[in-house]
């Protein structure tokens, strides 16, 4: 049985902090229908420390930096500076399309969908919602954006992306589920043995980084988490084979 430091390795350490890389596919915290369902926290209590609380989220889905405090009195200041927006987020996305500017600011608020249960709709109704993003990479069909949400919602980024016509890839909530295959932008690919394979077939949402003033020393403290496996190798194969645009 894998333990916690191999399923979530540990990218930063320190005597206040501890920051895992958590995989695609596992929750954060114990799913509130579903008690047994593996999540990050409880491996964490059990193998790390009770004392040790994640200051935020990630969805299931999204894979990446998930930081956590040791003490109650550096829970309480770092989630402060969440939730006084001194925290800077950064999210690699690969999407398809690309919106319209090399970079700019989504301010639409967002609301539950009454219509579809779990899910997120942009709404006039909606709480204040604000994401930049910058186009880093683009290939035909697909871009890799730089996503910097400024605030929380639920689903942000994947409600902002979609607004923009530029849906995640493998977002079957707000796009589709297809994921991406090397015959999508491969020129003359050819077909081997077998199904091809997605290069990567879950929702294509990484959280990169975390910059903030460390709560104990005062000083800047920037935290990184590469990408997974398999954002890594589509990113190497849209770089090899992709017609850069």
């Amino acid at each position: 049985m894998k333990t916690l430091r191999e399923i979530a390795p540990v990218v930063y350490e320190d005597d206040a902090l501890i920051a895992f890389n958590k995989p695609s596919g596992l929750l954060i915290a114990p799913d509130r229908w579903d008690k047994e369902l593996d999540n990050l926290m409880d491996l964490v209590h059990a193998q790390g420390s009770p004392a040790w609380f994640n200051v935020h989220r990630l969805d299931k889905a999204t894979s990446g930096l998930v930081l956590c405090a040791k003490t109650k009195p550096v829970l309480d200041a770092v989630c402060k500076a969440f939730e006084t927006r001194e925290v800077e987020k950064t999210y690699l996305a690969l999407v398809r399309g690309c919106p319209q500017q090399p970079k700019g600011v989504i301010s639409e608020p967002i609301a539950p969908d009454p219509q579809q249960p779990n899910r997120m709709k942009v709404s006039s109704h909606g709480k204040p919602a604000e994401t930049a993003y910058e186009v880093m990479e683009r290939w035909h069909r697909i871009s890799l954006l730089h996503l910097f949400p400024h605030t929380g919602r639920t689903h942000q980024l994947r409600v902002h992306c979609a607004f923009m016509k530029c849906p995640i890839v493998a977002d079957h909530v707000y796009g589709t589920e297809r994921g991406l295959f090397l015959s999508d932008f491969k020129r003359k690919y050819k077909e081997g043995d077998g199904p091809e394979r997605a290069l990567i077939g879950r929702l294509a949402l990484h959280a990169w980084k975390l910059t903030l003033m460390h709560p104990l020393t005062g000083q800047p403290l920037t935290i990184e988490a590469p990408p997974s496996k398999d954002f890594g190798a589509a990113l190497r194969q849209l770089r090899r084979h992709g017609k850069a645009m």
